[in-house]
């Protein structure tokens, strides 16, 4: 039979579920988005920008079982959406990247948009595929969406020529789709091994990453068999439920709340499950190595990089974990007392620290701790938090309790600003029957802000909430400490409800803690009729967060002895003389 290889291509992606593709059709693409404006499975969503499409497709990819995927123009495309395939790659999310190359049928050169996209994403992607024959296009995509999901998942890029996407060429089958992968097997011992070290262990701690998001079940019931206190990375803070009372702390070490800290420094082994142990989630490895560390992950490129385990297993989470659960199960443990009195702790020490927040109402601007504590009452355990880059980051990791896996995302390793707005497009699009907030910092906002337009016109309804302080929050506050001086961290004066107009979406301003509870009912009752809606929050950084404190403490600590005294003496000297 003959088929175009756009045809193609668009009954692949049938096959292997996708339901949205973002991106702007160009030149080289349009027979592709014609097939898939026919498709009765795959709607594609016009973006203002190839970034913004990326994110989109990163945010559908992580709350969801859908795959996200771009359909972009070559080149210019292609570098747009290099972000969001980046944040993909090291976040371990899932993604299809299809941009249809120059034609290979005239012999000609420098043609429009003629780079060599294979090496420009390697960097950024799993594997890369260029397609030169009909024939290969759908084992290839088929190939591509395996490996996109396998293991440590992430982005794969595929490109097929405009010839071969526009003419039509002979295939001898159109295949349906057959996963062909499957999870590395862990030896049984391995499991067993683990079991008796977590036994014999008086003080167990538990760190699970986004690697668990899938093995809720079974974190949970080895948490409460072995009465240990958990923590998660900020990245996976929804990954085990934040109200529980063995929940301490999202970010191990100096950047860990009082409870996180406290369970740390008690610890005699540690099973850390789905994590890397790195930068942002240890605060810059603001930590000693555990001791007696079990890790557990399906990728062990990340084993003994940044801490020496006793125990290394590769494993999907969720195999392992239920292994390591029915063995645990059969040693008849009884940790009653110990797990009552972990709760006891866990829950005085975070408490504790959230009082420090709620220090009486402000008049005159919006403070963190009146903010979430109001937020927490609107939301449900159905609710998606998206948030974005920078200081609101953590303190949504911090003062915010989610309660199922996948309904917390940051972009976290990639640390791309922007991400917010359009990611919470994606989830919302691909999850409608759930309300999705995002929390986007002023700055991340005058990136990719303008992707309200895109939930204006598909009537994509997430509720965005813009922290305001004026400032890139979380530099300037880095640069305040230690330097004093701000540069180039000052915002222009902006005015948001612009966004809004330009949307044709409601807007409201929060300016005070006194009428902080009265427009959160506001801005959840618009977002109920179905309109995405925008709140500007004139926002109090003032406090700093445990990240912050701890990782300037962490950074100082390391440098050489001369360079902390000079750092020491001129940080004193600005602050004192100026």
């Amino acid at each position: 039979m003959k088929k175009t290889g756009a045809q193609l291509a668009a009954f692949a992606l049938e096959q292997v579920g996708v339901k949205y593709t973002f991106g702007i059709p160009g030149t080289h693409n349009t027979e592709l988005y014609d097939e898939l404006n026919k498709s009765e499975m795959i709607q594609p969503i016009l973006v203002t920008h190839e970034g913004g499409a990326s994110f989109m497709a990163d945010g559908v990819s992580r709350t969801s079982d859908t795959i996200g995927c771009l359909v972009i123009v070559p080149a210019s495309g292609t570098a747009y959406a290099m972000c969001g395939m980046g944040e993909a790659f090291l976040d371990g999310v899932p993604m299809l990247v299809i941009s249809i190359g120059t034609r290979t049928d005239t012999g000609r050169e420098y043609q429009l948009h003629q780079i060599d996209q294979l090496v420009m994403t390697k960097g950024v992607t799993k594997a890369q595929f260029h397609i030169g024959d009909h024939e290969d296009i759908i084992p290839t995509m088929y190939k591509a969406y395996d490996i996109a999901t396998s293991g440590e998942p992430g982005p794969v890029f595929i490109e097929i020529p405009v010839n071969v996407q526009m003419f039509e060429g002979a295939v001898s089958e159109m295949p349906t789709y057959q996963k062909q992968v499957s999870n590395p097997s862990f030896h049984v011992s391995d499991i067993r091994r683990a079991a008796d070290m977590l036994v014999k262990a008086e003080f167990p701690f538990l760190y699970f990453g986004w690697g668990t998001r899938n093995a809720s079940e079974y974190t949970l019931k080895i948490a409460e068999l072995l009465g240990a206190p958990v923590a998660v990375t900020i990245q996976g803070k929804s990954v085990f439920p934040n109200a529980h009372p063995l929940f301490t702390s999202a970010g191990m070490g100096a950047v860990a709340k009082p409870s996180g800290q406290w369970a740390l420094k008690k610890h005699d082994a540690m099973l850390a499950v789905g994590v890397r142990f790195a930068e942002v989630a240890t605060g810059s490895y603001g930590l000693e190595n555990p001791k007696n560390l079990i890790h557990i992950d399906i990728n062990s490129d990340v084993f003994n990089k940044n801490y020496k385990a006793d125990l290394c297993i590769q494993a999907d989470a969720t195999e392992a974990l239920k292994a390591l659960y029915e063995e645990l199960k059969s040693r008849n443990i009884n940790r009653k007392a110990q797990k009552e009195s972990n709760e006891a702790t866990v829950l005085k020490l975070n408490e504790g620290y959230f009082s420090d927040w709620l220090t009486g109402r402000r008049e005159d601007i919006v403070s963190p701790g009146y903010f979430f504590q109001s937020l927490q009452k609107k939301i449900t355990d159905d609710t998606i938090v998206m948030t974005d880059d920078g200081k609101h980051t953590f303190l949504t990791a911090e003062l915010l309790n989610v309660a199922k896996p996948k309904h917390f995302v940051a972009p976290t390793d990639f640390n791309c600003m922007g991400y917010c707005v359009p990611a919470a497009i994606g989830a919302k699009l691909v999850n409608p029957g759930k309300r999705v907030v995002g929390i986007v910092g002023d700055g991340a906002m005058l990136m990719t802000g303008m992707e309200v337009i895109t939930a204006a016109t598909y009537g994509i309804a997430p509720l965005i909430f813009i922290f305001n302080d004026g400032e890139l929050g979380q530099i300037s506050e880095f640069q305040s400490i230690p330097l004093k001086y701000k540069t180039c961290t000052t915002l222009a004066k902006v005015n948001y409800e612009g966004f809004a107009i330009a949307a044709g979406l409601p807007f409201l301003q929060i300016d005070n803690d006194i009428h902080l509870d009265e427009m959160m009912d506001k801005a959840f009752k618009l977002n109920d009729e179905g309109r995405a809606v925008i709140v500007n929050v004139k926002i109090d950084y003032t406090k700093k967060t445990m990240l912050t404190k701890g990782a300037v403490m962490v950074n100082l600590k390391r440098f050489p002895l001369s360079e902390k005294f000079r750092f020491i003496a001129r940080m004193a000297k600005r602050h004192t003389i100026g």
